[in-house]
């Protein structure tokens, strides 16, 4: 029986060949896409011999097929019926020209993620359409829009390796929904960026990418409830990946280039290493922020290192850092209720928790700041006993 993943990991290779022998970027996706679907259906015996050989014949086929099924097109059927021989698949891996083309510049960041997911991560339309919780005739015209905006644009002005990382990163976060495990996906394919590149941010990536996926398991509670890290039970944080991590952060940090996820990383990585939150290194991790924002300077990055500060310096230290965060930012009203609360100030926090509860993204970080706000009026009401 063949492995989904297994097969997924060869769309990177046949599509490149097919796009080297001249095949348009949209019309190759569609025969890689076709050609899979057939081995899908062939292959429950096991792969052929040569899976790569056999998806490129059968990928080949199908864009000819395509086009002498057109008869405006018979120009273009005169140029590609000289078939090359089936299978032949070039010695060098070409993959990483497909990360920079699904990261083109003309595309938008929620269409560079659909088209990695389909081109370089092998996905069917209907399991990226179930990832991201849209119909799937929605994400097959967004997909469809990319790959016409990639041909339209040319091949010859690819995104950088920047953008791949923040695709990949916006991939990560989107965690598991439908069939498919999106922060797996991510990882997968980071790893395969970072064995193409040598490049100490794509390994900081992919250890902030492994240090979070060791507490997967930890941040929900059996009915779905957000579990802060403060409250996690570290004996369910994967310890096999967070040394995974730590090992290739380290390798990162040694080339001496540091860069964002690096830094991001060795926070994680710095939470992973405390066996209790009470053996939290919060020096480190603010220094580490303050590193963070040399290399970003975001009202995000504000406000997790005004967290930090809180933590290392204590909560009033952790208010004055806050007021650099503008008051939009996403969570703000969070933090600050938190601060206020060890501070000792229950009204502004309970305050604030409902104000972060009305103001909250989705509907669990409402229902956890609810909860929050209800929990410090219930002390607020035993005070006034």
């Amino acid at each position: 029986m063949i492995d989904p993943v297994e097969l997924r990991a060869l769309v990177p290779r046949v599509l490149v060949v097919l796009v080297g022998r001249g095949v348009d970027f949209a019309s190759a996706e569609d025969a890689v896409q076709e050609a899979l679907i057939r081995a899908l259906a062939s292959w429950g015996e096991g792969p052929p011999a040569d899976p790569t050989g056999w998806l490129v014949t059968v990928a080949w086929r199908a864009h000819l097929d395509r086009v002498r099924s057109d008869a405006a097109r018979r120009d273009r059927e005169d140029r590609v019926d000289a078939e090359p021989p089936p299978g032949v698949v070039p010695g060098t891996d070409d993959t990483l020209q497909l990360y920079f083309l699904c990261a083109h510049p003309d595309l938008t960041p929620s269409s560079a993620v659909a088209l990695t997911l389909r081109a370089v991560g092998g996905l069917t339309t209907r399991q990226i359409a179930d990832a991201y919780l849209v119909p799937e005739a929605t994400m097959a015209q967004r997909i469809s829009r990319a790959k016409r905006t990639v041909a339209a644009a040319g091949l010859d002005r690819p995104g950088d390796v920047a953008t791949v990382m923040r695709v990949l990163y916006l991939v990560f976060n989107e965690g598991y929904t439908g069939d498919v495990d999106l922060a797996a996906e991510a990882i997968r394919l980071t790893r395969q960026l970072s064995a193409l590149l040598d490049e100490p941010e794509v390994r900081g990536l992919l250890a902030l990418m492994l240090l979070h996926h060791a507490r997967r398991a930890s941040r929900s509670g059996p009915d779905g409830r957000i579990v802060p890290l403060a409250e996690q039970d570290r004996t369910r944080w994967d310890t096999d990946l967070v040394a995974e991590g730590v090992a290739i952060l380290q390798a990162a940090l040694a080339q001496d280039r540091l860069g964002e996820f690096q830094a991001q990383a060795a926070i994680a990585a710095l939470h992973a290493d405390a066996q209790r939150v009470e053996d939290t290194d919060w020096v480190q991790i603010v220094e580490w922020y303050d590193e963070l924002l040399r290399c970003t300077d975001t009202p995000v990055v504000r406000l997790n290192r005004a967290v930090a500060v809180g933590e290392a310096d204590g909560p009033r230290a952790g208010l004055a850092a806050l007021a650099d965060v503008p008051d939009d930012v996403p969570r703000r009203e969070a933090v600050a209720a938190h601060l206020h609360e060890r501070d000792g100030d229950l009204e502004q926090a309970a305050r604030l928790y409902a104000s972060a509860a009305r103001n909250a993204p989705n509907q669990l970080e409402r229902d956890h700041q609810i909860r929050q706000a209800a929990r410090v009026n219930e002390q607020l009401r035993r005070q006034d006993r």
